[in-house]
């Protein structure tokens, strides 16, 4: 791949865009979503079950996290919340079949693991005893900050069948870490991995990031040496979404130490072509996986899908969002869950669920959903399947967005035929933007699309 990339050329690229972990995206969501809907999707649903479960709490903020999160020292505060997240539970139970399958559960965050472990057993014990059918092929996974784990814990996830675990890195460099405000010797995540090995986790993931500041690409190259040598079968590689106008702990980074796109594209070639030549192979936007993991098997049969909680062989399920601010996802809609803990509380003590805002999808939005998402996840759209579907032709239906894309095609980027849109392997650096041209809402921002960081 590095032969063919003209670095100062696609730093032309970099323009504010979406990440597209969902469509339509985040920003469109509003509290018009009507509740009495929101319950009627619930009651309706008949699909699989995927479960995710956010647990808000950090003791101190990381610089450069775009997560929701609450910053506390007082244990009090840890066990208030897990009294309404079970009100919360109680509530879906109600509203919904929880004798579906479950094929997915999350715990995300904040910290998952800020919690200690008898915490963690009664959430787990209390959700097992509303959604009882749990598939024996089910994905259990945890996002774990080394710097707050132990054995007890993992005992703990291991007794309730996690099989996946992500640890939070980010880099290895001391002045990146000094910056960012997360302190993490190697030694210590180190620590942590062995651990998850030792109690028989098949499956741990990485997550480092690019464009944090006072990184190099020399810098970084020793970051991926050092992650490669934890042996994960799976990383992820993000690139640093800088949003200070959202998220105020980003505001106290100096811009002027920020890699420019030109570095951060330099990065990302030299990741790819760093993992692929050491077994890997790149998944999706930014993650990469050994060639025996599920995920290639997806891939191959062009049914890898992407959600909130990144790339995943299990697709179609309704996915069910748990505690502040978690968004769930049904076939026709998205709702998240409000992101105030005064308004959460609130609403679950008039017994109602704590919705805050979603988006009713149209016709149209499921099927530009269809094509952004196969682009993200499997670097091309099959054309065909797409056709069938939906009941549309797809030269007619997407005339505009298939013109916008002649300056890829033009470039070597992207190939179109009757049959398929296929991504070069140098176009998947530019995945974000060769999708946008199909987002029926990115007119509507013009020149003002603050809310969304660059794509390269």
């Amino acid at each position: 791949m590095g032969a063919t990339i003209d670095l100062e050329q696609y730093g032309r690229y970099s323009r504010p865009g979406p990440r597209y972990t969902s469509y339509p995206t985040a920003l469109e969501f509003s509290q018009s979503f009507p509740y009495e809907n929101y319950l009627r999707y619930l009651e309706e649903g008949k699909e699989q079950i995927s479960l995710y479960v956010h647990l808000p709490f950090c003791r101190s903020a990381c610089y450069f996290c775009g997560c929701n999160v609450v910053f506390t020292s007082k244990t009090e505060n840890l066990e208030r919340y897990v009294v309404y997240l079970k009100k919360e539970i109680d509530l879906l139970a109600s509203h919904l079949d929880t004798n579906r399958e479950v094929i997915q559960f999350h715990f995300g965050g904040g910290t998952p693991t800020f919690y200690g472990a008898a915490q963690l057993d009664e959430i787990l014990i209390y959700i097992k005893s509303k959604f009882p059918n749990w598939s024996n092929e089910a994905e259990i996974s945890c996002e774990i900050d080394p710097r707050f784990f132990v054995e007890e814990q993992m005992q703990v996830l291991k007794h309730h069948g996690f099989n996946r675990i992500s640890f939070g890195v980010q880099d290895f460099d001391p002045r990146v870490q000094l910056e960012i405000h997360r302190i993490q010797p190697y030694e210590l995540t180190k620590s942590a991995v062995d651990l998850a090995r030792n109690y028989g986790i098949g499956s741990i993931n990485i997550d480092l990031i690019y464009g944090l500041p006072h990184q190099t690409f020399e810098s970084f190259q020793k970051t991926l040496e050092l992650a490669f040598s934890l042996e994960p079968d799976r990383l992820a590689i993000f690139n640093y979404a800088h949003v200070p106008w959202l998220k105020k702990t980003m505001r106290k980074f100096d811009e002027t130490t920020l890699p420019s796109p030109r570095t951060k594209l330099e990065i990302l070639r030299y990741t790819i072509d760093f993992f692929e030549e050491n077994g890997y192979k790149m998944i999706g936007m930014d993650h990469f996986a050994k060639p025996t993991d599920e995920l290639f098997t997806a891939i191959a049969k062009g049914e890898l899908h992407r959600n909130f909680q990144g790339y995943t062989t299990k697709g179609g399920a309704n996915l069910i969002g748990i505690g502040l601010t978690s968004i769930g996802e049904g076939e026709r809609y998205y709702a998240q869950n409000t992101k105030d803990m005064g308004e959460y509380e609130a609403a679950l003590d008039a017994d109602k669920l704590p919705l805050e805002r979603g988006i009713e999808l149209s016709d149209d939005d499921r099927l530009r959903k269809a094509v952004i998402m196969e682009l993200m996840a499997n670097f091309s759209v099959n054309i065909p399947r797409i056709e069938k579907e939906f009941g549309i032709l797809f030269a007619d239906y997407f005339a505009k967005p298939l013109g916008e894309l002649h300056e890829f095609v033009k470039e070597g980027l992207v190939e179109i035929t009757d049959e398929k849109i296929s991504v070069s392997p140098t176009g998947t650096l530019l995945i974000r933007n060769i999708a946008m041209p199909f987002d029926a809402y990115m007119t509507k921002y013009g020149d003002n699309k603050k809310s969304f960081s660059k794509t390269v």
